[in-house]
This record gives C-alpha cells, sequence and structure tokens, in this order.
C-alpha cells in the first residue's frame, strides 16, 4: 500500500469521529435547584446535598467543595436521567455552612460555578463581603483565549494555505515563503492543540496556570467528551504533518494526486469540523444544521484567511507579472464565493446561538457578535478596493511586469484586509469562551 492510499486510511479515522459529533446542548450547563435551598436555614446539618442542573452532567466533571478547599465525594441521584447529582456533607459544625460548585459542560468545556450559603443552628449569613462565587482563573482564561486564537489563525493558515498552493499556486511548494508559512501553521497548530488540553483541564477545576502544566490535568481532561475531541485534533495535525511533507517533497506532481487530494481533504475537513466542536454551533434547536453552517463557516475563513496571508507575504514580493497574471484572478473569485459562505453560514450560526434580536442587544455575547460584523464589514469593504484594482490596475501591473509602483496600492489593501481580518479572529476567540446567554 502506497503512502498516499495510508494516509487517506488513517485521516478517515479521526475525521469520522468529529463528523459524527452534533449532539445538542443550550449555552452552558447551570445549576436549576439545590436542595437544601440556598440561603437556608437547618435546624441541624444535612447529611448531603442535592445539585439538579438544566442539563445531564458528567460526575467526574462536578466539583463541590468546602471553603477550606476539601473536595466532597459526588455521586449521581438515580431517576433524574444524570441531572442532579448529590454531594455527601459528612458532620459539618453549627453555624454558617458554605460549599462552592463548579460543573463543566459535557458538549463545549466551558465551566460554570457558584456557592451556595446555609445556617446550620442559625440562620445564614447575609452579608458575604468581598467573598464572591469561585470562577476560572483570569489568567487561564486569557491562556485558552489565546491558544483559540493562535489555533483559528493557524488552522486558517494551513488549511487555506495549503488550498491556495494545491488549486492556485503548485509552484509554490518549491517557495521559501510559502514553505515557511504552511510549516509555520502546522507547528503552531500542534503546539497549542496540545496546550489547549492543559488549559481546558485548568479551566474546568478553576485552577491556575500551574495546573494547565501538570500530568494529572492531562489526564482528567481526556476521559472527557471535549478532551477527546482535543485529542483528536491534535492527532490530526499529527497527520497533516504527513499531507504537508508530501506537499513539500513532490510539488506540483504530489498536488495533482488523487490519493495525496483524498489524504489532504479528509485531514483539513477533520481539522475544521474538530475545531468547530469547542464552539456553540451545536446549541439551538437544529444542532445538525449548526454543525454543517459551522463547517462551511471555518472552511470559507480559512480559505479566505490563508490565501491572503500567501497572497501577501509569498506571490506579492515575487512581483513577477505571469504569476500575478494567473494567480489574483483566480484567488479573487475563490475569496468571493469564501465570503459568500462566510455570510450565509454565518447568519444561521448567530440565529442558531443568540436566538433572538432581545439576547443580540443585551447580552455581552450578542455584543461581541455585533463588533464582530461590524469589523468584518470593514474588512469586506477593503476587499471591494482590493478586487477593483483586480479589474481595472492588473493588465497595466502584467504590461509593467510588475512594478512596484503599480502593486504597492493593492499590497497595501491586502496588508490591511489581512490585519483586520486578525481582529475578527481574536474576537472569534472571545466569543468561544462567552456564554451566549450573558
Amino acid at each position: 500500500m502506497t503512502l498516499r492510499r495510508t494516509l487517506a486510511l488513517l485521516a478517515l479515522t479521526p475525521l469520522l469521529y468529529v463528523l459524527s459529533g452534533t449532539a445538542q446542548a443550550f449555552a452552558h450547563t447551570e445549576l436549576v435547584t439545590s436542595s437544601p435551598a440556598n440561603g437556608a436555614e437547618l435546624r441541624r446539618a444535612p447529611d448531603q446535598l442535592i445539585l439538579t442542573f438544566d442539563e445531564p452532567v458528567d460526575v467526574a466533571e462536578v466539583r463541590v467543595m468546602t471553603l477550606d478547599g476539601d473536595r466532597l465525594p459526588v455521586s449521581l441521584v438515580p431517576g433524574h436521567k444524570g441531572t442532579a447529582v448529590r454531594a455527601a456533607l459528612g458532620h459539618p459544625a453549627d453555624g454558617d455552612l458554605a460549599v462552592v460548585w463548579s460543573v463543566v459542560d459535557e458538549e463545549d468545556g466551558h465551566a460554570s460555578s457558584g456557592r451556595l450559603d446555609f445556617g446550620i443552628g442559625a440562620p445564614a449569613a447575609q452579608d458575604r463581603g468581598d467573598e464572591a462565587a469561585p470562577a476560572p482563573s483570569p489568567l487561564v482564561r486569557k491562556g485558552l483565549v489565546a491558544a483559540r486564537w493562535a489555533g483559528y489563525l493557524a488552522l486558517a493558515l494551513f488549511v487555506g494555505g495549503l488550498a491556495f498552493v494545491t488549486l492556485l499556486w503548485p509552484r509554490g511548494a518549491h517557495e521559501p515563503r510559502a514553505r515557511a508559512l504552511l510549516g509555520l501553521a502546522w507547528t503552531c497548530g500542534l503546539l497549542t492543540s496540545v496546550a489547549a488540553i492543559g488549559l481546558q483541564g485548568a479551566y474546568g477545576a478553576l485552577g491556575g496556570l500551574r495546573d494547565a502544566l501538570r500530568a494529572e490535568t492531562y489526564a482528567d481532561v481526556l476521559t472527557t467528551e471535549p478532551g477527546v475531541v482535543l485529542a483528536s485534533r491534535v492527532l490530526l495535525w499529527v497527520l497533516a504533518a504527513v499531507v504537508l511533507s508530501a506537499l513539500l517533497q513532490g510539488g506540483p506532481r504530489t498536488s495533482r494526486s488523487p490519493g495525496w487530494r483524498v489524504g489532504a481533504l479528509a485531514v483539513c475537513l477533520g481539522l475544521l469540523r474538530a475545531t468547530g466542536m469547542a464552539g456553540h454551533n451545536s446549541e439551538g434547536s437544529e444542532p445538525t444544521w449548526g454543525a454543517l453552517a459551522d463547517l462551511v463557516h471555518l472552511l470559507g475563513v480559512s480559505l479566505w484567511i490563508g490565501g491572503l496571508v500567501m497572497l501577501a507575504l509569498a506571490v506579492l514580493p515575487r512581483r513577477r507579472a505571469g504569476e500575478l497574471a494567473r494567480v489574483v484572478p483566480g484567488y479573487s473569485r475563490l475569496a468571493a464565493v469564501s465570503v459568500a459562505g462566510i455570510v450565509v453560514a454565518g447568519l444561521v450560526l448567530a440565529w442558531q446561538v443568540v436566538g433572538s434580536y432581545d439576547a443580540l442587544l443585551h447580552t455581552s455575547y450578542g455584543h461581541l457578535l455585533l463588533l464582530k460584523t461590524g469589523v468584518l464589514g470593514v474588512v469586506l469593504l477593503v476587499a471591494l478596493a482590493s478586487r477593483q484594482w483586480v479589474r481595472t490596475r492588473l493588465d497595466l501591473a502584467v504590461l509593467l511586469r510588475g512594478d512596484a509602483a503599480t502593486v504597492r496600492p493593492f499590497g497595501y489593501s491586502v496588508a490591511a484586509e489581512t490585519g483586520l481580518v486578525l481582529v475578527v479572529l481574536a474576537v472569534t476567540s472571545l466569543l468561544v469562551t462567552t456564554n451566549p446567554g450573558q
């Protein structure tokens, strides 16, 4: 069996997993009720505390702790379809009793947490002072946002850059700048995927950055559904190394091989789907449509951004008239189709996740979505300027054999478009870690 056929078969295993993951979820897992209720005045200490959530939970991802940091034993309550858990309280002393809880959403890996106070033999304390409910560490959350931003960028550069070289610029497989971009994208994608596992574990456990480096954290995360998704993403990046290596060694001849194309397509689709499964695309009444729209959205963004960066940093600096005449019009058409797909899929995702105009206007998630839409609108205006250059000045640039003064305005437009797209990716990373209901 040849290397390319082996690659195609290996790529199907993680791909089948990530393409099948379309379970429904609604925002983040939240606490509905507790028994005893928060703030209750009890004559004697209860033996247990029952927490009921708005959706089924993984008992391994539910933590109930005292304020001293002691973790209480937790088990599922029979007959509640996995939505209720029981925490053994032991023998607390009379007076105030306070516990903190946290739970990680089985679908998207987001953490929710809170605090419960009870009075035992006396009224529960009403004034907590500056003691707030526990929440994920700000540094861990920022690290997770940064890892997602770098992961989105790496994915776009790799998938879009690979498509650009394969479909529009086969000679780029031997161009040092293009090879460096693809290699950097692959390295960044693998490293951020590995780092995301540790950060996800620290985020779910309400720990600090040091917890993200512990082997125990990785082991705990990999037993959960979000952890399996992250592990699949790491495996897909490993397979992507085989795809990239074959292209860089074989050049244009490899890019035209059916076996290589099947393997590359499978790996790229797997990476896109595995990345989308960490977001909110499965939320709402039609999770399958949400997953499909997310795949189209990510594919469009990758083709647009990856091709844009490859054009700006690898093609334009060469200023070769023949390449400009072949590559620029082709990318212009590809970008137009990609943007159309981004807009349509984005509308489906926005309605799927936000659900109403009121939520769009009065939640932090809605505000970030509006910000992303506004920046994207500016990007499209800049892109129109680039497209106008292609229509009116490309012939002149070819006639002057890529004269720098003629090509420079197009380069400025592409650079501005690229910078604004990075802002869009940053806002997207914030959206992924934000609760749609808040």
